[in-house]
């Protein structure tokens, strides 16, 4: 669970820019009572004693009935806070009416939805009522008051947290995903920013997620939701064999009417002469879906397109709320311009001080159910052109050894070489029966010489972590070919090692892409220590909005989506 004790300034990127995020008014029910002047310069309006002993009473307990999810033991030490500071008085009424700034924070919290959360969970339902309640009597009840003011500030402050740092605690899911955060003073910011704001959808959009990426993505949800509203929808027949174009394909009409809802087809576009024949406009419109879901875009109307075309929008909303429950995990503020690897997307992106992309290029990751890359975040800090590649114990006991013992001139063919844990050759030959006895005891290790044929290819990019996961080239290129591309065991293959290479030393005096050039074809090892450590995030988002203004979803490879579904559905489940 995350911390109650504090709001983390988060630090992160996928696909980066600045941006701002104005909600707009909020949405006022007609009988919401007249606003009483401006929080703002007017001080908390006090109670008597049995209004500060109802206030204690409920801070004790850290528990209010009238609450959705009354138990806010989480938010409970910022609430005590909160009334301490200004002597258990009521910061969100005056005279009996709520202040401008009450009345604005509850339309946030009912338009929760438009951030991807659910308004439910800051009392969205409930808010009408106790407005009316309060329009309702010339005189409340000083109960009433209180408990208002309670319901409120503690809404606020879990919304606050939510919509800074996320429902769902990043270290549940991902063991070995700690970014380093920033502390922030939750109380502070809702009595000393928010109470007295001018505009509270502006002061809420400061503890956002700073990026274009996360802004393009709030903008995909709300157009996800409409189609969600308006899709009526019997979903395309599959095929036993995938229809080419100018083949038969019987559903072709609701093909169409299909791409056309999704915004991969022209509203204009037809079928062509024979409404049955796969064809023209119809397999652009394929293509263009292939391209926005991770799939093979040769126009091929096969079960995996079928499928992807079959999935609801109530399915492609939730992906998009996930991927802004992960923004909002990520950090806010890099010392470097980061990489940043996603792996459902099978890519790598480089950004500049500017937060554009200036590296770009697909990558191979750890296979699904096997050898999973990790979600994790740490700093690239140096470079070995012509590396070992040094064989882990898994791979040689499961792999290495067993091929050993079909051919014992294995370790020559391939330029392995086996070695003491100290480094010491053993033998680069022929394996001899003790070499292999010891091998299988787990008493030698093995490693593959710097070469072409070496399987980190000619350069490693090391960013420390417990799992011994990099960067790094390959020599098989043929799998970048691939459009699903989890075949590693665990580190992560770039596509153009040497484009990266000359990204990742540009800050290193000398090193000039002509001097990685050079490196490459060294056939030497040379270690390169970064000037400046890089951040590395591989991060796991199955919804990207590029600054095409288009919505791109990816498979749930690993399965992360639905287990982070359930963590998100039911985060205020212990709060009841």
């Amino acid at each position: 669970m995350k911390s109650p004790s504090l709001i983390r300034i988060a630090l992160v990127v996928i696909i980066l820019g600045a941006a701002g995020c104005s909600m707009g008014a909020p949405k006022l029910n007609p009988n919401t009572p007249p606003q009483a002047p401006s929080g703002a310069g007017t001080p908390p309006e006090a109670v008597d004693a049995a209004g500060q002993a109802e206030f204690r009473t409920a801070l004790d307990k850290a528990r209010l009935d009238s609450l959705q999810w009354p138990n806010f033991s989480e938010v409970s030490t910022h609430v005590r806070e909160f009334y301490q500071k200004d002597g258990y008085a009521l910061a969100w009424t005056r005279g009996g009416k709520p202040t401008e700034q009450a009345v604005q924070l509850i339309g946030i919290l009912d338009d929760a939805a438009k951030k991807g959360l659910d308004s439910k969970d800051y009392d969205g339902e409930r808010w009408a009522g106790r407005l009316n309640e309060l329009a309702g009597a010339a005189k409340p009840e000083q109960s009433t008051l209180v408990n208002f003011d309670l319901a409120l500030t503690v809404s606020g402050l879990r919304y606050a947290s939510d919509l800074h740092l996320g429902k769902v605690d990043p270290h549940t899911l991902h063991t070995d995903f700690e970014p380093e955060r920033n502390e922030y003073d939750l109380c502070d910011f809702l009595l000393k920013h928010v109470a007295p704001a001018v505009s509270v959808s502006d002061t809420f959009a400061k503890i956002e997620t700073p990026y274009a990426g996360y802004q393009r993505t709030l903008a995909g949800l709300q157009k996800y939701e409409d189609l969600e509203k308006q899709e009526k929808f019997e979903p395309l027949p599959t095929v036993a064999k995938a229809v080419s174009p100018g083949q038969p394909y019987a559903a072709v009409p609701q093909l169409v009417e299909r791409l056309k809802f999704l915004g991969d087809l022209p509203a204009t576009a037809a079928a062509g002469p024979d409404a049955h024949l796969y064809q023209g406009d119809v397999v652009a419109g394929v293509k263009h879906f292939q391209s926005r879901h991770g799939l093979d875009a040769q126009g091929k109307l096969g079960a995996q397109t079928i499928a992807a075309l079959n999935v609801p929008m109530s399915a492609r909303v939730m992906q998009l709320k996930l991927t802004l429950e992960r923004w909002r995990w990520l950090p806010h503020n890099f010392d470097m311009p980061p990489i940043v690897v996603n792996i459902p997307e099978f890519v790598l992106r480089g950004y500049d001080a500017n937060r554009t992309i200036v590296v770009k290029m697909p990558v191979v990751v750890g296979r699904a159910l096997r050898t999973e890359t990790p979600v994790m975040e740490e700093d690239m800090k140096y470079v070995i052109f012509w590396p070992y590649w040094n064989v882990p114990p898994s791979i040689l006991r499961n792999e290495i050894v067993p091929k050993i013992t079909k051919d014992r001139g294995y370790i020559q063919k391939n330029e392995f070489e086996v070695t003491t844990y100290n480094g010491e050759v053993v033998t680069d030959g022929v394996v001899s029966d003790d070499v292999l006895a010891q091998l299988k005891a787990g008493k030698l290790a093995v490693r593959q010489k710097p070469g072409p044929k070496n399987a980190l290819g000619l350069v490693k990019f090391i960013f420390p972590n417990s799992n011994n996961v990099y960067l790094h080239s390959t020599p098989s290129q043929a799998v970048f070919s691939e459009m699903r591309r989890d075949f590693s065991h665990g580190c992560v293959r770039v596509e153009d090692p040497a484009k990266l290479a000359a990204y990742v030393l540009r800050d290193n005096p000398g090193w000039t892409p002509e001097r990685v050039d050079a490196a490459f074809k060294a056939q030497k090892q040379e270690q390169v220590n970064l000037v400046k450590p890089i951040p590395v995030l591989i991060v796991y988002g199955t919804a990207i909005s590029p600054d095409t203004g288009e919505v791109y979803f990816f498979e749930d490879i690993y399965g992360h989506d639905k287990t982070l579904g359930d963590l998100f559905a039911k985060a205020y489940d212990s709060r009841k």
